[in-house]
């Protein structure tokens, strides 16, 4: 579902929202980066968009923001290479552009977990749409009567602003360290279906492959991410809200910012309440980093 400037909710006393920041990736065999990179810094600045576009021999990432009209040219010249032509993609609106400049890089892998690229000809990993999971997650067990177990592939700090309720959390610091994770507690979901989730798709594709490759045999992955399942279902089966990496810091479920911020100095989550403390001070510290940095 494509959001839209006119059905965006309004805050009394807010400034309107006029940008459409999107969210998109695509596991894809990609070549001849170096030609590409001077074409995608080329259009993105030409539009006045802003974020980031990872360009990597096993696909492209990708996190913009700009006007409406901006983003329908970026996307129609993105899917007229035809391995991008179906290029799914999410949307929230803001009243400001959601990162502060613009960059593009090519990277080895989309997101990194130092194993073994994932080889697209190969196929994705099993997927649930948003609408089947919060039915799965209604009902208590998937369509075959296994129990559903969510599990977070996200860091710790991006958990504790809002995940999934009774996710297994094994409070990771970054990516690399889930294949040693997962694969130690694979007795743990013997007889279950696991289904593992992110912000946007990337990280639980990645996963839920990796998972595959060492035996489980009930895992999919929650198509489109956390930010897919608000778009779709909103918050059910959910509590807090959703962190996201640029300056709104976290989305609530209707994908409204929020007043969470994250501290510059120890990447800590910082609620409403905690901004208040003497010790918070935007750009230098907040409670949990106060005299240590």
């Amino acid at each position: 579902m494509q959001a839209t400037i006119e059905n965006a909710p309004a805050t009394p006393g807010a400034a309107p929202a006029v940008y459409v920041n999107i969210a998109a990736y695509k596991f894809i065999t990609l070549d001849q980066l170096d030609e590409l990179r001077p074409q995608y810094q080329a259009i993105c600045a030409r539009l006045g968009l802003k974020g980031t576009v990872l360009l990597t021999p096993e696909g492209i990432n990708m996190f913009l923001s700009g006007t409406r009209a901006h983003i329908d040219e970026y996307l129609a010249w993105v899917r007229s290479d035809a391995r991008l032509a179906d290029l799914e993609v999410k949307e929230s609106l803001s009243a400001e552009q959601s990162h502060r400049r613009m960059l593009v890089r090519i990277k080895k892998e989309i997101i990194t977990m130092r194993h073994p690229l994932i080889r697209p000809e190969e196929g994705r990993a099993p997927h649930v749409k948003a609408k089947d999971l919060k039915r799965w997650l209604d009902q208590g067990h998937d369509d075959n009567g296994k129990p559903v177990v969510m599990v977070e592939t996200r860091n710790d700090y991006e958990v504790d602003v809002g995940t999934f309720n009774n996710t297994v959390d094994y409070r990771l610091t970054k990516f690399t360290e889930f294949p040693e994770v997962i694969e130690k507690h694979k007795a743990d979901f013997e007889g279950k279906t696991v289904v593992t989730f992110c912000t946007g798709g990337i990280r639980c594709e990645k996963a839920a492959i990796h998972m595959q490759n060492i035996g489980y045999d009930n895992v999919y992955q929650l198509e489109g991410g956390i930010l897919k399942y608000f778009e779709e279902v909103g918050g059910a089966h959910y509590t807090g809200d959703c962190f996201v990496f640029d300056y709104r810091t976290a989305l609530n479920p209707q994908l409204e910012p929020t007043e969470t911020k994250q501290c510059f100095a120890c990447r800590a989550v910082v609620t409403p309440r905690q901004q208040l403390a003497p010790e918070y001070v935007p750009g230098v510290s907040c409670p949990a980093c106060f005299g240590k940095h």
